[in-house]
């Protein structure tokens, strides 16, 4: 089994900066590929970035260049550097993680995911 908690969201102006953490616990092979995803009130579920088992990374468009993931496997944490936030940016943020994913930003890839972190970016 593997249990995520998300921490870090809250709420800025926007050009501010935050950094989402997600703490894992479980097997490592089931968390071997992770990824950031976010949701907004109305909207699909969307990937936002991902991050393989041998470090590969994947961004959507929309962050690319702003938004930075990375993972510390001894501190079995993934974290989402986001820089320069847009009000648009403004959502529910979850952590996912799955032992084996094809497309690593499709929310329906990945089986575990945590409560989620409200990120609200005001103009």
């Amino acid at each position: 089994q593997v249990q995520l908690v998300e921490s870090g969201g809250g709420s800025v102006q926007a050009g501010g900066s935050l950094r989402l953490s997600c703490t894992a616990s479980g097997y490592d092979y089931t968390r071997r590929y992770m990824g950031w995803f976010r949701q907004a009130p109305g909207k699909e579920r969307e990937g936002v970035a991902a991050i393989d088992g041998a470090g590969g990374t994947s961004y959507a468009d929309s962050v690319k260049g702003r938004f930075t993931i990375s993972k510390d496997n001894a501190k079995n944490t993934l974290y989402l550097q986001m820089n320069l936030l847009k009000p648009e940016d403004t959502a529910m943020y979850y952590c996912a993680a799955d032992p084996r994913v094809f497309r690593l930003l499709r929310p329906a890839q990945y089986a575990y995911w945590g409560q989620g972190t409200q990120v609200t970016v005001s103009s």
